[in-house]
């Protein structure tokens, strides 16, 4: 079994973050952003980490570049989150091991999630463990839908969701396990036949779910992961959390 690896999506430009840099290399407490989540998935145990770059793709590799266990894989055209995971194709090919996908953007993921993942993909070896959390108020994000069993059935994104499904407070946070060959398989069978012309990773499961493979969501990550940066308010939110844990933490 190969040791398992991970695509860490880093592509994006962060229109809203006021800022010329890309998104992953805006500072949160005086660090790139991109460099917390690489940090968390190394000492979940990662062997690889394979950061998609695109814009300013340079600064990117300039910043993290130079480590052992980092590679990089070049998304020209950014056309959604499942384009730049196929962009690290080269990478999978023959991996037959755990493939972690991550957005680079999440300076608040934990390894501690990271490894309940993995534990439960080494566990029920399924094709995809999706990491989810419960949220509040989960306007914006895309749902998890289960069946009367519990058993997961997809992923209904806000636009798409009927008043129920609105109701449901588990919520998709881009954070999965895949088998590497079933990961390969489903970016075969993602269309980009939405309004926005892009492949979407989330559209991944649902591949392999309609093909009968086991497909599972998991309710491990912490509350904290939830926290997402998409403006400068969000940074600053952040970065209280990360101060606040820092304090917990003595």
């Amino acid at each position: 079994m190969n040791a398992p690896l991970a695509v860490v999506m880093a592509a994006g430009k962060g229109t809203r973050m006021k800022s010329e840099l890309p998104k992953v290399l805006v500072p949160v407490l005086g660090r790139p952003m991109l460099e917390y989540v690489i940090d968390a998935l190394r000492e979940a145990g990662i062997a690889k980490i394979v950061v998609v770059v695109g814009y300013r793709a340079d600064d990117v590799k300039q910043t993290v570049g130079g480590q052992e266990d980092v590679g990089f894989a070049l998304q020209a055209e950014q056309r959604g989150t499942g384009h730049a995971v196929m962009s690290a194709r080269e990478h999978l090919a023959g991996h037959d091991g755990a493939v972690v996908v991550v957005a680079g953007d999440s300076p608040l993921m934990q390894t501690s999630s990271i490894r309940k993942l993995l534990a439960e993909y080494e566990r029920s070896k399924s094709a995809c463990i999706l990491g989810t959390a419960h949220k509040d108020n989960p306007h914006g994000l895309g749902r998890i839908v289960r069946d009367a069993s519990g058993k997961f059935t997809g992923i209904v994104e806000e636009k798409d969701a009927t008043p129920q499904e609105r109701q449901i407070t588990e919520v998709n946070l881009s954070t999965y396990v895949f088998h590497g060959p079933d990961l390969l398989h489903a970016l075969e069978g993602i269309r980009s036949d939405n309004a926005q012309g892009e492949y979407y990773i989330t559209d991944c499961p649902g591949v392999l779910l309609a093909e009968g493979k086991d497909v599972r969501a998991l309710a491990v990550l912490e509350p904290c992961e939830v926290l997402s940066i998409n403006s400068m308010e969000e940074l600053a939110v952040v970065e209280d959390a990360m101060r606040s844990m820092a304090k917990a933490k003595g």
